[in-house]
């Protein structure tokens, strides 16, 4: 007898952007996301045009979760989470870095530019639903 798997509960009215300059990391991130149960993910190639999109939507479901990678052109991780953090609007937003970089410098720059959470490339669903679910905890959104 086989048992049925259950998709794990996740908020469902969560907009995730996701912002990356390589568009296979987007699509990766994307996918994983989408087999946890999220319906509503946007994407970005890099921090200026993660804000212009947080500045825009307006629509049913807002962008109200940022995944960003942290080196990126014309405005890095670093320089989007300030921005946010910076924003009456976006302040309370939860943002989960996402880097291949795993240096102690670039963890304190972001826990100290206000990310909720820091997760290191490459990571399975298991890990990303782990660390989403600590970051929505501490928000308030599970």
């Amino acid at each position: 007898m086989q048992l049925a798997t259950k998709k794990p509960a996740m908020p469902p009215a969560i907009h995730i952007l996701v912002v990356d300059d390589f568009a296979t990391m987007r699509r990766v991130i994307v996918t994983l996301l989408r087999e946890l149960g999220f319906a509503h993910v946007s994407e970005a190639e890099d921090g200026a045009k993660a804000l212009r999109l947080l500045q825009a939507k307006e629509g049913a479901i807002p962008i109200n979760c940022v995944m960003t990678d942290l080196n990126m052109p014309v405005m890095n991780g670093i320089e989007l989470l300030q921005q946010i953090r910076a924003s009456i609007q976006f302040e309370q937003m939860p943002v989960l870095m996402v880097t291949a970089e795993s240096k102690r410098e670039d963890i304190v720059a972001a826990a100290q530019a206000g990310a909720d959470g820091y997760i290191i490339k490459p990571f399975n669903s298991a890990t990303l639903k782990d660390k989403l679910a600590r970051v929505f905890a501490k928000r308030g959104l599970a």
